[in-house]
C-alpha cells in the first residue's frame, strides 16, 4: 500500500483543468456511488455538470497524485458561479452569495484515505478563495440521511468531527435540494444538503 510521501497535490486551473475533467468523472461516480451519497452517475449529466465547472474563470481544481495516476480530486468556484439552488439558501436569508468561495466535490479512493489528502484538499481551496481577496467565507454542503437508512454501514463515521477541525461550522438553517439517482433506486429523487462555512 503506498505511503504518504507516494503522493502529491496540485492545484489546477483554468485550461490545465480540461485534460483531467475524464478523471474527475470517473473519481465521482466512483466515489460517490458510496455511502453517504449513493449515487448512480450519468454520463450526459457528469458532461453537462463539469461543462459548468470550466466556464467558472476562478474556478480551480485540486488533483492528488499517485505517481502518474490521479487518485482523487477536489473542486472549488465562486458560489455566485454555481446554479441557482445552491445560491438560493443564502439569499433566502439575506447573505450574499458573492462573498462565499464554494467548494464542490472531494472524492478520494478509499486506499489513500488517512495520509493527509483530505487536510490538503482544504488548504489548497482556501489558498484559492483567499488569492482573489474578495471572499469572506468559504462554505460547502454535505448530504443528510436518516439513521435508519437501510443502506448506511454499521462502521460508517460521519466527517463532522474532521470538518470542525477545519474551522468549519454547520448552519443548520442553510439547506439546498438536489436530485440524483440513487443506488437500488430507479427514479432520481431531491435529497435534503446542509451547508457547513468557515470565515476566511
Amino acid at each position: 500500500m503506498p505511503n504518504q510521501t507516494d503522493l502529491r497535490v496540485e492545484t489546477l486551473t483554468g485550461a490545465a483543468i480540461v485534460p483531467y475533467l475524464p478523471d474527475l468523472a470517473a473519481l465521482r461516480t466512483e466515489v460517490f456511488f458510496e455511502w453517504p451519497y449513493l449515487y448512480v452517475g450519468s454520463r450526459s449529466y457528469e458532461s453537462e455538470y463539469l461543462r459548468g465547472l470550466g466556464r467558472a474563470e476562478r474556478a480551480a481544481v485540486i488533483a492528488a497524485f499517485a505517481g502518474d495516476k490521479v487518485v482523487g480530486m477536489a473542486t472549488c468556484l465562486p458560489l455566485s458561479d454555481e446554479p441557482d439552488n445552491v445560491q438560493q439558501p443564502f439569499l433566502d436569508h439575506g447573505l450574499n452569495p458573492r462573498d462565499y468561495f464554494y467548494f464542490g466535490e472531494s472524492v478520494l479512493r478509499k486506499e489513500y484515505r488517512g495520509r493527509g489528502v483530505g487536510v490538503a484538499f482544504f488548504a489548497a481551496r482556501e489558498a484559492q478563495a483567499r488569492k482573489f481577496g474578495d471572499y469572506k467565507f468559504a462554505a460547502f454542503c454535505a448530504v443528510q440521511r436518516p439513521d435508519d437508512h437501510p443502506l448506511k454501514p454499521t462502521d460508517f463515521v460521519p466527517l463532522d468531527a474532521f470538518w470542525g477541525k477545519r474551522g468549519y461550522t454547520k448552519q443548520p438553517h442553510l439547506t439546498c435540494q438536489m436530485s440524483w439517482l440513487d443506488r437500488g433506486e430507479t427514479e432520481k429523487t431531491f435529497k435534503p444538503l446542509t451547508f457547513w462555512t468557515k470565515a476566511l
